[in-house]
């Protein structure tokens, strides 16, 4: 009986060393990861919160925390009232650029899905050594450098002498004088500027929702489109009653994606168009990095833009996971 004890005491002594050790290695792994979200993520999160309250310019000195007060002054929602009432040319143009971001969202969402879903049954359609070939191909601009790929698309839309404006006068068309600073050229209410703008950045993202919805058919279970098959279905009717409903889950996923980095793509407009031609092309994270860092030096109106912008993904994320949400899996 003795012995019993004893040994049960030892397996309760080494059990709790070894949860102690456990322990030790748990905080030791998340513990410098918690300190640098911390001090590189949220910290600069709620800075930006407490900015969109002040006036803020760095030139200017402070009388208290991080240069906040004095010339700095607490203006409250103020800078909120500017962006949504003021008359003022930031505030004006930031307008301007939510309706541009919208659409230019509008437009990428939609492009991107109707390109990636059907070619990826494309891809899962074909033998496995070419499988992953294409995919790598496609796959490719999306992991390229965007200066790179930008440089890439200001050639091809060079007037004159680019590759679209060469392939026009080979077909007998007449190419724009200006693909990406004609504010004149406008396409069912978009300008010609926003279209090259939407046709590169769909060119570079689309690899990455075409990886997803490969890996997504692949688990689907090849008996349910025997099955389809068997009850008569063709390759259309087997892809719209049977492939589309069970890649539900992925579709809401890949528009969420897509909606958050088109909300805030900035590379591509920066080097492209910079917001031009008159504004056509600006958008909202090109209106906070303007405001902040170029011209008016406002780091307390372009935080205010930043939690707008904030906002505004929230919503549309929330909406998207309401509306596209299922409630079964396979």
């Amino acid at each position: 009986m003795a012995i019993n004890t004893f040994f049960k005491k030892e397996i309760i002594s080494d059990s709790g060393k070894l949860m102690a050790k456990q322990r030790r290695f748990a905080y030791t792994g998340i513990v410098p990861i918690l300190l640098y979200m911390g001090l590189f993520t949220l910290f600069p999160i709620l800075w930006a919160v407490i900015m969109s309250f002040f006036s803020y310019t760095p030139i200017r000195e402070g009388s208290w925390f991080l240069g906040l007060g004095g010339q700095n002054p607490f203006v409250g929602i103020k800078n909120y009232i500017e962006l949504f009432s003021g008359t003022g040319k930031p505030a004006e143009v930031f307008r301007l650029a939510v309706k541009n971001t919208f659409l230019f969202t509008a437009l990428v969402l939609p492009m991107n899905l109707i390109i990636t879903l059907p070619l990826a049954v494309l891809l899962e359609s074909i033998g496995e050594r070419f499988k992953t070939l294409f995919r790598a191909i496609y796959f490719l601009p999306t992991i390229s450098s965007s200066v790179a790929l930008v440089i890439i698309w200001s050639y091809m839309y060079a007037p004159g002498w680019g590759l679209l404006s060469i392939m026009f006068k080979t077909i007998g068309l007449v190419p724009p004088k200006s693909w990406l600073q004609d504010p004149n050229t406008i396409y069912l209410g978009v300008p010609l500027a926003m279209l090259c703008v939407v046709v590169a950045h769909v060119w570079q993202d689309f690899g990455y929702n075409l990886v997803i919805f490969v890996a997504a058919l692949q688990s689907i279970p090849k008996t349910l489109r025997e099955a389809a098959r068997v009850d008569g279905a063709n390759l259309w009717q087997e892809f719209w009653l049977v492939v589309v409903p069970l890649l539900s889950r992925t579709v809401m996923l890949t528009s969420v994606l897509t909606v958050i980095s088109s909300l805030q793509v900035f590379v591509i407009f920066q080097l492209l168009t910079r917001g031009g031609p008159q504004n056509q092309t600006q958008t909202m994270v090109l209106s906070i990095y303007e405001n902040a860092f170029r011209f008016a030096n406002n780091l307390g109106l372009s935080s205010a833009m930043s939690m707008i912008l904030f906002i505004i993904i929230l919503i549309l994320t929330v909406t998207q996971f309401r509306i596209l949400r299922t409630e079964w899996e396979y």
